[in-house]
């Protein structure tokens, strides 16, 4: 052993460790964590919390295992969707009667009314657009929010609001703090995965970042067709596969033992997952060998091409939920309207959203249900805000973040229900006004997680998804 004292300018790190300076780094921590994997076995260590997340047990029983979060990015019109204003049509064409507050783009027109029709359906009689005859046919299994708000009205902030519960960038999603707080029930699946159906949010992949929380728990993106994960395929041989990490989990326990940076932990453990998904990431995608029947229900063969690829993201999202992904978030494909984010030409946008969404989330509320997974999967339907009542210019419609409406369907909610209410004129919420972060207590709560006690210290205080904010939706659970 050289005993001679170690000489290295600032540039440089410090010589190599003896064979006993990293035998003992490998017996204390990080480097244990990875060896243990790469002989095969699934955790050495004692701990309950040995998977990383923070929770030995739930705070409360669970009513969900999973959440399934569709993200309907750039804001579909509640006026055109679930929430019916007969007063829109009597003043169609006409100067708008109420206030109206500054606007994204302040081209505001006159009142307009829906070019959609809305009708009762099931025993619920829960009144549906024309845009979603598929969706309209499950709404016994709906929970719909008619009066949710939000603190922004431009689509990056957000954003950031709805995923991570601030409207600045660089704090957890929802989706992180899930996973960190429950883990995965697949240790050979991420915790937290987003299908990316080819349009990232406005704010980018910080809407799904980990924030202050261990890298681990970001979410890891997947694709809908082709390789899901790039390079997720294995090439080399088992043994040059073994050798690779054990060097990678010498190099990285070396490291972590100078530095004692929880980063090296982090990646230590996504090494080791990235190993095992290349042999369950490829079975999870191999979705084309669903039967027939599924296959048409989802709308594989649609001949919308936008349906298609949304039909395989949910039919992703069934699969990732019934191999224990905790919270998986379906994000658009890209329309001949881009987003729900229509300014002008709302019947095209919305039609043509509408047309990509519509029978593939039927199919995965269907599927779920027939499957037994609805009762312990969470569904969720949302933007980041609503639309205008009156007119962007004259067919389009602009931001509106002061009332609109979500819906939320199996893992414990309240099926057949409508709760709270906008203005005659769907402006803004006037009855039992929720928050987001009254939207992200109620998702925790039916995960069985207190939102006020999920916490992880960063900056100097303990910090959460709420926040210091945050109701439950009592009326929303079942």
């Amino acid at each position: 052993m050289n005993d001679q004292p170690q000489h290295h300018c600032g540039r440089f790190r410090a010589s190599p460790l003896t064979r006993r300076e990293m035998l003992g780094a490998v017996g204390g921590g990080f480097g244990m964590l990875a060896f243990s994997a790469l002989f095969g076995r699934n955790s050495i260590a004692t701990s309950p919390l040995s998977d990383g997340r923070a929770l030995i047990a739930p705070h409360i029983p669970a009513r969900a295992r999973s959440v399934i979060f569709l993200y309907m990015d750039g804001g579909p019109s509640q006026v055109d969707t679930f929430d019916p204003k007969p007063r829109l049509v009597d003043l169609d064409g006409k100067p708008f009667p109420m206030s109206m507050a500054p606007t994204q783009f302040n081209n505001n027109g006159a009142t307009l009314a829906s070019p959609w029709k809305f009708a009762r359906h099931g025993q619920s009689g829960l009144e549906v657009s024309e845009l979603f005859p598929h969706i309209a046919k499950l709404s016994d299994e709906l929970c719909v929010i008619r009066s949710m708000t939000s603190d922004f009205a431009e689509h990056t902030t957000a954003n950031y609001l709805l995923h991570t519960g601030s409207g600045i960038a660089g704090r957890p999603s929802m989706g992180a703090w899930t996973s960190y707080g429950l883990g995965s029930d697949n240790q050979d699946l991420p915790g937290f995965v987003v299908i990316d159906g080819g349009l990232v949010p406005p704010g980018g992949l910080d809407c799904f970042s980990a924030g202050f929380l261990p890298a681990r728990f970001q979410g890891s993106v997947i694709l809908p067709q082709g390789e899901a994960i790039a390079n997720v395929s294995l090439h080399d041989s088992q043994d040059a596969q073994l050798r690779k990490r054990a060097l990678i989990a010498r190099l990285d326990s070396q490291y972590a033992h100078e530095t004692n940076a929880e980063a090296v932990e982090s990646a230590i453990r996504n090494h080791e997952l990235a190993y095992r998904m290349q042999s369950s990431v490829p079975e999870l995608a191999a979705i084309d060998g669903e039967s027939d029947e599924t296959k048409a229900l989802y709308g594989f063969d649609a001949p919308d091409a936008t349906t298609r690829i949304y039909a395989r993201e949910c039919c992703l999202a069934r699969r990732l939920v019934d191999r224990g992904v905790r919270f998986v978030e379906v994000t658009c494909p890209r329309t001949i309207g881009d987003r729900w984010d229509q300014h002008d030409n709302l019947r095209g946008g919305h039609e043509a959203n509408a047309r990509a969404v519509d029978q593939p989330i039927a199919a995965l509320l269907t599927d779920l249900r027939r499957r037994g997974l609805l009762e312990s999967t969470l569904v969720v339907w949302s933007a980041e805000f609503g639309r205008t009542p009156f007119a962007q210019g004259t067919n389009g419609r602009d931001h509106n973040p002061f009332g609109f409406t979500i819906w939320m369907a199996g893992g414990g909610v309240r099926a057949g229900t409508v709760i709270g209410a906008t203005d005659e004129f769907g402006y803004r919420a006037i009855d039992k006004p929720y928050k987001i972060h009254d939207l992200h207590a109620t998702m925790m709560h039916l995960m069985g997680v207190d939102h006020h006690r999920l916490t992880f210290r960063s900056g100097g205080r303990d910090m959460r998804l709420t926040d210091v904010h945050g109701q439950l939706i009592t009326d929303a659970i079942a």
